[in-house]
């Protein structure tokens, strides 16, 4: 069984499209594998389970808030905690029946998932290979030397960076902000690819995003 958490460095990172594409390479491309699709947790009344919904229908979101805020703010709206022991639990339930676990972050490697705790905390905690999306743009070098840095500091095991395209960039664009060898000179840490922009996402099927990703997934199974 293996596990593999889906990290990012802020919010607008592209993790849930390109967890969507890694669960569909895995499906097309290793359909030997029984896999799950998890995330943490979810904040915001449409989001992510609905975009997972599109694509698959035994998604797993133990727990959600209705408020689009940090989890411990929305929590708090409701009257609530945030009892990671559900999450927990669930996600070992996936781990025993199923080969190949993928579990969508929130934020960042930074953001608070209780008053006490960042998702930091549980990949360290719950021992999780952890994969880093960086948002191709102006400022990606830093932001991906600081989160693997914080990674580094909580003793995260970093397999590798993705650097996704949220925009239609030029080739010079990506290769000045996201330039390979300066980041992995900087990091130690494996580029695996760019992820391209996609446009319309909710116009491609399972099969062209396994496609697109196989170049960068293949690397990891």
């Amino acid at each position: 069984m293996q596990t593999l958490l889906i990290a990012g460095t802020d919010t607008d990172a592209g993790k849930t499209i390109i967890t969507t594409a890694f669960r569909a390479y895995l499906q097309k491309k290793k359909s030997h594998l029984v896999t799950a699709l998890m995330k943490l947790l979810q904040t915001g009344e449409i989001g992510d389970e609905e975009f997972y919904g599109q694509y698959f229908d035994d998604a797993v979101i133990p727990l959600r808030y209705q408020a689009p805020l940090a989890p411990p703010l929305s929590a708090k709206l409701e009257g609530k905690s945030i009892d990671l022991n559900i999450v927990r639990n669930r996600l070992l339930d996936l781990q025993k029946s199923h080969d190949f676990v993928l579990v969508e972050a929130l934020g960042g490697l930074g953001s608070p998932i209780t008053e006490e705790l960042i998702i930091a905390d549980i990949a360290h905690d719950w021992v999780l290979d952890t994969i880093l999306i960086v948002p191709v743009k102006l400022g990606a070098i830093a932001h991906t030397v600081a989160n693997v840095a914080l990674a580094k500091q909580y003793n995260i095991k970093l397999t590798g960076i993705i650097f996704n395209c949220v925009q239609d960039y030029t080739p010079t664009q990506i290769n000045q902000w996201t330039p390979k060898g300066l980041i992995e000179s900087l990091t130690g840490i494996s580029v695996l690819g760019y992820f391209p922009y996609l446009g319309d996402v909710n116009s491609l099927n399972l099969d062209e995003l396994a496609n697109i990703s196989e170049p960068i997934f293949s690397q990891l199974i």
